[in-house]
């Protein structure tokens, strides 16, 4: 099974590197493999007719998850909702810890030394404990951390893994998103690379803890059974995102929105072809909780992401402390920007990103060995 979960993976970092041989003179795009990422393509402006036509397919993906009914979901009866207890000391734990960094990190002080630039990591992981003691209080004492922390422990280090997977394809899209203030931390090369491998732990255990939360919500849970079912061709899946990786690279620009589609379409189709449970295994039968709450997970995370990083640069300007600090070089679609280097219409890039972030931990699980059920329910203790 192992060589099967491999080699659509292999194949999502050789066919861009392998169109990218024939595509550039030096063989590479320019900027790859500078760490984190800094090269600013010169992206084309502002395009009328691709914001409205993305622009309609945000309007459409909203309504289906706000209206699931106009789109022919029955929904199912909500189950009753668990009792509640009291919020942990993690959870107050974790919101000191988190109003001190984000205090820390907008402010740049350094009445602390250089722990301002350490900030975000703290600040992330003190949020993950704030939303997984919501999720206690809400869910009966049931929590990731509370029930399964060593598959909390986990999602961190494969969020590395991931995270440095996704970050790849940046750099043939020609850095739609970049860090330009990762010369101001008084590190060297090897420090700054370890402290953003660090910060890269905090990505998919926040979004396993907005699902854990979106999921206490029964009726929440209930509006999406019952639908329209979508089976899928697993091949079809691999060979059309490997066709897509291709043309992204030729065309970074026009092709930049398969930087979150290319990845997500093999996964799925490595993952089906083994008959290995995705959401989509449950979209094919009518359920699409699953795949809607991980996306809207992603969604509600990214405006935390986008405010804070926009904080860190917005209030103090005479200093950098914040080497994490990202900005977008999107093409045809950066404009709108609502307190955040997130152009409005960006954030949807946010939901098929959440669900590659399940996919990828549930495919790392499978590869490595490890459970990777983040469902809480009543026989969990």
């Amino acid at each position: 099974m192992r060589i099967q979960l491999l080699w659509p993976i292999l194949a999502t970092l050789l066919v861009p590197l392998a169109v990218a041989w024939f595509v550039y003179p030096e063989h590479l795009p320019p900027g790859f493999g500078v760490f984190p990422p800094q090269f600013q393509g010169d992206a084309p402006g502002f395009n009328l007719w691709v914001f409205l036509l993305v622009a309609a397919g945000a309007v459409f993906i909203s309504a289906l998850v706000l209206w699931p009914q106009a789109f022919g979901f029955k929904g199912a009866t909500p189950s009753p909702a668990a009792a509640k207890k009291p919020l942990p000391w993690w959870f107050w734990a974790g919101a000191v810890v988190t109003l001190f960094f984000w205090w820390l990190m907008w402010s740049h002080s350094t009445l602390f030394g250089e722990l301002v630039y350490w900030s975000f990591t703290p600040l992330w992981w003190g949020f993950i404990f704030v939303l997984d003691g919501l999720v206690y209080h809400r869910n009966n004492g049931r929590s990731l951390f509370s029930s399964k922390p060593k598959l909390l422990a986990i999602a961190g280090l494969i969020s590395v893994l991931g995270w440095v997977y996704f970050e790849f394809f940046d750099y043939f899209v020609l850095e739609n998103w970049y860090y330009p203030h990762t010369a101001a931390a008084p590190w060297s090369q090897q420090l700054l690379s370890f402290e953003f491998l660090l910060t890269y732990s905090t990505v998919t255990p926040v979004l396993f803890q907005w699902y854990c939360l979106l999921n206490t919500f029964p009726k929440l849970v209930a509006r999406y059974q019952n639908g329209p079912k979508m089976p899928l061709n697993a091949n079809l899946l691999i060979g059309l995102g490997l066709v897509l990786l291709a043309a992204m690279v030729i065309w970074p620009y026009p092709m930049f929105w398969v930087v979150w589609i290319g990845p997500f379409l093999v996964l799925i189709g490595c993952l089906q072809r083994l008959n290995i449970w995705t959401p989509f295994s449950d979209i094919a039968k009518g359920n699409w909780t699953a795949g809607v709450l991980i996306a809207v997970s992603s969604l509600l995370n990214g405006l935390f992401w986008e405010f804070w990083n926009f904080g860190s640069n917005y209030f103090v300007t005479d200093s950098i402390t914040n080497p994490n600090y990202w900005v977008y070089n999107i093409p045809y679609l950066n404009v709108i920007h609502l307190f955040s280097e997130m152009p409005l219409l960006g954030y949807f890039g946010y939901l098929p990103f959440g669900v590659i972030v399940l996919l990828f931990f549930i495919w790392s699980g499978k590869l490595f060995g490890f459970d990777t059920d983040i469902q809480l329910n009543k026989t969990d203790s």
